[in-house]
Protein backbone atom coordinates (compact mmCIF):
# COMPACT_ATOMS: atom_id res chain seq x y z
CA UNK A 1 0.00 0.00 0.00
CA UNK A 2 1.34 3.41 -0.96
CA UNK A 3 -0.08 6.63 0.54
CA UNK A 4 0.25 8.51 -2.75
CA UNK A 5 -1.75 9.22 -5.89
CA UNK A 6 -2.11 6.93 -8.89
CA UNK A 7 1.12 6.44 -10.85
CA UNK A 8 4.64 5.07 -10.75
CA UNK A 9 7.46 7.37 -9.70
CA UNK A 10 11.01 7.18 -8.39
CA UNK A 11 9.79 6.24 -4.93
CA UNK A 12 7.94 3.23 -6.33
CA UNK A 13 11.01 1.99 -8.17
CA UNK A 14 13.01 2.38 -4.98
CA UNK A 15 10.50 0.12 -3.20
CA UNK A 16 10.53 -2.44 -6.04
CA UNK A 17 14.32 -2.53 -6.07
CA UNK A 18 14.54 -2.80 -2.28
CA UNK A 19 12.17 -5.78 -2.38
CA UNK A 20 14.10 -7.41 -5.21
CA UNK A 21 17.40 -6.90 -3.39
CA UNK A 22 15.97 -8.69 -0.36
CA UNK A 23 14.48 -11.46 -2.50
CA UNK A 24 17.82 -12.14 -4.21
CA UNK A 25 19.88 -11.40 -1.09
CA UNK A 26 21.74 -8.67 -2.93
CA UNK A 27 23.64 -5.94 -1.11
CA UNK A 28 25.82 -3.02 -2.23
CA UNK A 29 29.38 -4.10 -2.94
CA UNK A 30 31.43 -1.45 -1.17
CA UNK A 31 34.70 -3.19 -2.09
CA UNK A 32 35.96 -2.66 1.44
CA UNK A 33 39.56 -2.87 2.57
CA UNK A 34 38.16 -4.32 5.79
CA UNK A 35 34.81 -5.00 7.44
CA UNK A 36 33.89 -5.01 11.13
CA UNK A 37 30.88 -4.96 13.43
CA UNK A 38 29.82 -1.62 14.88
CA UNK A 39 27.01 -1.56 17.44
CA UNK A 40 25.82 -4.83 15.94
CA UNK A 41 25.80 -3.54 12.35
CA UNK A 42 28.19 -4.43 9.52
CA UNK A 43 30.58 -1.59 8.76
CA UNK A 44 32.67 -1.39 5.60
CA UNK A 45 35.94 0.59 5.46
CA UNK A 46 37.37 1.88 2.19
CA UNK A 47 39.13 4.90 0.69
CA UNK A 48 37.82 7.68 -1.55
CA UNK A 49 39.88 10.58 -2.85
CA UNK A 50 42.73 9.65 -0.52
CA UNK A 51 40.52 9.78 2.60
CA UNK A 52 39.39 6.97 4.87
CA UNK A 53 35.64 6.34 4.67
CA UNK A 54 33.18 3.94 6.20
CA UNK A 55 29.56 2.94 5.86
CA UNK A 56 27.51 1.19 8.57
CA UNK A 57 24.78 -0.84 6.88
CA UNK A 58 21.28 -1.20 8.34
CA UNK A 59 19.94 -4.75 8.53
CA UNK A 60 16.79 -3.71 6.68
CA UNK A 61 17.55 -0.63 4.54
CA UNK A 62 14.75 1.85 4.16
CA UNK A 63 13.35 1.96 0.58
CA UNK A 64 15.42 4.50 -1.29
CA UNK A 65 18.62 3.75 0.65
CA UNK A 66 18.54 6.92 2.73
CA UNK A 67 21.61 7.94 4.72
CA UNK A 68 22.81 10.04 7.65
CA UNK A 69 26.26 11.51 7.14
CA UNK A 70 28.01 12.50 10.36
CA UNK A 71 30.73 14.87 9.18
CA UNK A 72 32.79 14.76 12.37
CA UNK A 73 32.89 12.71 15.59
CA UNK A 74 30.72 9.92 14.10
CA UNK A 75 31.51 7.49 16.92
CA UNK A 76 30.82 9.86 19.81
CA UNK A 77 27.63 9.83 21.89
CA UNK A 78 25.93 7.49 19.41
CA UNK A 79 23.19 6.54 21.87
CA UNK A 80 22.38 10.20 22.54
CA UNK A 81 22.51 11.37 18.90
CA UNK A 82 20.12 8.68 17.68
CA UNK A 83 22.71 6.97 15.48
CA UNK A 84 21.85 3.43 16.52
CA UNK A 85 18.12 4.05 16.34
CA UNK A 86 18.41 5.46 12.84
CA UNK A 87 20.35 2.38 11.75
CA UNK A 88 17.55 0.27 13.20
CA UNK A 89 15.09 2.39 11.20
CA UNK A 90 16.94 1.51 7.98
CA UNK A 91 19.22 4.56 7.49
CA UNK A 92 22.82 4.01 6.39
CA UNK A 93 25.33 5.76 8.69
CA UNK A 94 28.29 7.13 6.73
CA UNK A 95 31.48 9.04 7.40
CA UNK A 96 34.54 10.39 5.62
CA UNK A 97 37.67 11.39 7.53
CA UNK A 98 38.66 14.75 6.11
CA UNK A 99 40.63 15.69 9.25
CA UNK A 100 39.37 17.11 12.52
CA UNK A 101 41.01 20.44 11.79
CA UNK A 102 40.04 20.78 8.13
CA UNK A 103 37.26 23.10 9.36
CA UNK A 104 35.02 22.71 6.31
CA UNK A 105 37.56 24.52 4.14
CA UNK A 106 37.76 24.21 0.34
CA UNK A 107 39.94 21.04 0.43
CA UNK A 108 37.46 19.33 2.79
CA UNK A 109 34.50 20.26 0.59
CA UNK A 110 36.27 18.81 -2.46
CA UNK A 111 36.85 15.52 -0.63
CA UNK A 112 33.23 15.47 0.53
CA UNK A 113 32.00 16.02 -3.02
CA UNK A 114 34.04 13.02 -4.19
CA UNK A 115 32.61 10.88 -1.37
CA UNK A 116 29.05 11.94 -2.19
CA UNK A 117 29.48 11.02 -5.84
CA UNK A 118 30.97 7.68 -4.83
CA UNK A 119 28.21 6.53 -2.49
CA UNK A 120 25.40 7.75 -4.78
CA UNK A 121 26.98 5.82 -7.65
CA UNK A 122 27.00 2.77 -5.38
CA UNK A 123 23.24 3.06 -4.87
CA UNK A 124 22.53 5.37 -1.94
CA UNK A 125 19.91 8.09 -2.28
CA UNK A 126 20.76 11.39 -3.93
CA UNK A 127 19.51 13.18 -0.79
CA UNK A 128 20.14 12.54 2.88
CA UNK A 129 20.71 13.99 6.33
CA UNK A 130 23.88 15.84 7.32
CA UNK A 131 24.92 15.76 10.96
CA UNK A 132 27.27 18.46 12.22
CA UNK A 133 28.62 17.80 15.71
CA UNK A 134 30.70 20.65 17.19
CA UNK A 135 33.24 21.77 14.55
CA UNK A 136 31.45 19.38 12.18
CA UNK A 137 28.87 22.13 11.86
CA UNK A 138 31.26 24.00 9.58
CA UNK A 139 31.56 20.94 7.33
CA UNK A 140 27.84 20.16 7.20
CA UNK A 141 26.57 23.69 6.65
CA UNK A 142 29.18 24.70 4.10
CA UNK A 143 28.65 21.50 2.10
CA UNK A 144 24.87 21.98 2.22
CA UNK A 145 25.12 25.61 1.10
CA UNK A 146 27.21 24.50 -1.88
CA UNK A 147 24.89 21.56 -2.68
CA UNK A 148 21.39 22.19 -1.28
CA UNK A 149 19.94 19.72 -3.79
CA UNK A 150 21.71 16.89 -1.94
CA UNK A 151 20.24 17.51 1.51
CA UNK A 152 16.98 16.45 3.16
CA UNK A 153 17.71 18.08 6.53
CA UNK A 154 20.59 19.13 8.78
CA UNK A 155 21.05 18.09 12.40
CA UNK A 156 23.50 20.38 14.21
CA UNK A 157 24.65 19.35 17.68
CA UNK A 158 26.39 22.21 19.52
CA UNK A 159 27.57 23.14 16.02
CA UNK A 160 30.18 25.73 15.16
CA UNK A 161 28.25 28.12 12.94
CA UNK A 162 30.86 30.87 12.76
CA UNK A 163 34.63 30.33 12.97
CA UNK A 164 34.97 33.82 14.43
CA UNK A 165 33.66 32.20 17.62
CA UNK A 166 35.75 29.02 17.34
CA UNK A 167 38.64 28.68 16.65
CA UNK A 168 39.33 32.41 16.35
CA UNK A 169 37.66 33.40 19.62
CA UNK A 170 36.98 36.90 18.29
CA UNK A 171 33.33 36.67 19.32
CA UNK A 172 32.09 34.78 22.40
CA UNK A 173 33.74 31.39 22.14
CA UNK A 174 37.13 29.79 22.67
CA UNK A 175 40.35 30.42 20.80
CA UNK A 176 42.30 27.40 19.54
CA UNK A 177 45.76 28.29 18.24
CA UNK A 178 46.16 25.10 16.21
CA UNK A 179 42.72 25.68 14.74
CA UNK A 180 43.58 29.26 13.84
CA UNK A 181 46.74 28.12 12.07
CA UNK A 182 44.83 25.55 10.03
CA UNK A 183 42.03 27.99 9.31
CA UNK A 184 44.37 30.56 7.77
CA UNK A 185 46.19 27.93 5.74
CA UNK A 186 43.20 25.95 4.44
CA UNK A 187 41.04 28.95 3.58
CA UNK A 188 43.94 30.88 2.11
CA UNK A 189 43.68 33.83 4.49
CA UNK A 190 46.85 35.91 4.77
CA UNK A 191 45.83 37.47 8.06
CA UNK A 192 43.28 36.99 10.82
CA UNK A 193 41.70 40.25 9.67
CA UNK A 194 40.86 38.55 6.35
CA UNK A 195 39.30 35.65 8.25
CA UNK A 196 37.20 38.03 10.34
CA UNK A 197 35.92 39.76 7.19
CA UNK A 198 34.97 36.46 5.52
CA UNK A 199 31.27 36.07 4.62
CA UNK A 200 31.14 32.32 3.98
CA UNK A 201 30.39 31.07 7.48
CA UNK A 202 27.19 29.08 8.06
CA UNK A 203 25.48 32.08 9.70
CA UNK A 204 26.25 34.13 6.55
CA UNK A 205 25.21 31.61 3.92
CA UNK A 206 21.73 30.40 4.82
CA UNK A 207 19.76 31.66 1.82
CA UNK A 208 20.47 28.61 -0.40
CA UNK A 209 19.18 26.33 2.35
CA UNK A 210 16.04 28.39 2.95
CA UNK A 211 15.27 28.54 -0.78
CA UNK A 212 15.62 24.75 -0.96
CA UNK A 213 13.27 24.37 2.02
CA UNK A 214 15.80 22.40 4.09
CA UNK A 215 14.60 21.99 7.70
CA UNK A 216 17.18 22.36 10.46
CA UNK A 217 17.45 20.66 13.85
CA UNK A 218 19.77 21.97 16.58
CA UNK A 219 20.62 20.57 20.00
CA UNK A 220 22.50 23.04 22.19
CA UNK A 221 23.73 23.35 25.75
CA UNK A 222 22.66 26.75 27.04
CA UNK A 223 25.81 26.93 29.20
CA UNK A 224 28.20 25.99 26.37
CA UNK A 225 31.31 28.16 26.65
CA UNK A 226 33.31 26.46 23.87
CA UNK A 227 30.71 27.09 21.16
CA UNK A 228 28.36 29.58 22.85
CA UNK A 229 24.81 29.61 21.44
CA UNK A 230 24.69 33.41 21.39
CA UNK A 231 27.41 33.61 18.73
CA UNK A 232 26.46 30.43 16.85
CA UNK A 233 23.07 28.65 16.94
CA UNK A 234 21.08 31.65 18.21
CA UNK A 235 22.27 33.86 15.36
CA UNK A 236 21.68 31.10 12.84
CA UNK A 237 18.17 30.47 14.19
CA UNK A 238 17.24 34.16 14.04
CA UNK A 239 18.55 34.61 10.50
CA UNK A 240 17.07 31.36 9.18
CA UNK A 241 13.61 32.22 10.48
CA UNK A 242 13.92 35.69 8.93
CA UNK A 243 14.51 33.93 5.58
CA UNK A 244 11.38 31.85 6.09
CA UNK A 245 13.30 28.71 6.99
CA UNK A 246 12.20 26.01 9.44
CA UNK A 247 14.38 25.21 12.45
CA UNK A 248 13.71 23.20 15.61
CA UNK A 249 16.02 23.87 18.57
CA UNK A 250 16.32 21.61 21.61
CA UNK A 251 17.76 23.49 24.58
CA UNK A 252 19.62 21.77 27.41
CA UNK A 253 19.59 24.15 30.41
CA UNK A 254 22.78 24.24 32.48
CA UNK A 255 24.55 21.94 29.98
CA UNK A 256 27.93 22.82 28.51
CA UNK A 257 29.47 21.64 25.25
CA UNK A 258 29.29 18.02 26.45
CA UNK A 259 27.56 15.65 26.43
CA UNK A 260 26.23 15.93 22.90
CA UNK A 261 22.78 14.73 21.90
CA UNK A 262 19.76 14.14 24.11
CA UNK A 263 19.19 11.73 26.96
CA UNK A 264 16.32 10.40 24.87
CA UNK A 265 17.05 11.01 21.17
CA UNK A 266 13.58 9.89 20.04
CA UNK A 267 12.55 13.47 19.06
CA UNK A 268 15.62 13.78 16.81
CA UNK A 269 15.00 10.41 15.18
CA UNK A 270 11.32 11.21 14.65
CA UNK A 271 12.11 14.53 12.97
CA UNK A 272 14.67 12.99 10.62
CA UNK A 273 12.20 10.23 9.73
CA UNK A 274 9.43 12.80 9.17
CA UNK A 275 11.55 15.00 6.92
CA UNK A 276 12.76 11.97 4.96
CA UNK A 277 9.20 10.75 4.46
CA UNK A 278 8.19 14.23 3.29
CA UNK A 279 11.00 14.10 0.73
CA UNK A 280 9.81 10.68 -0.44
CA UNK A 281 6.27 12.03 -0.82
CA UNK A 282 7.40 15.07 -2.81
CA UNK A 283 9.67 12.90 -4.93
CA UNK A 284 6.77 10.55 -5.66
CA UNK A 285 4.48 13.41 -6.67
Amino acid sequence: RRPYEHGIATYDWQCYLAFTDRAFNKTIDWQPAKTDLWHGFTRHHFEVDGCECWVAVPKHPRPGNHWVWCTEWPEAFTERTGTQRLLEEGFYHIHMKVGTMSLGGPPALAHMDAFYRHFVAKGLNSKGTLTGVSRGGLYAYRFAAAHPDRVVCIYGDAPVCDFKSWPLGATPGRRDENGVKNLLELYGFKTEAEALAYKGNPIDNLEPLAKAGIPLIHVIGDADQTVPPESNSAILEQRYKALGGSITVFHKPDCGHHPHGLEDPAPLVDLIKTYTTQWDTENCK
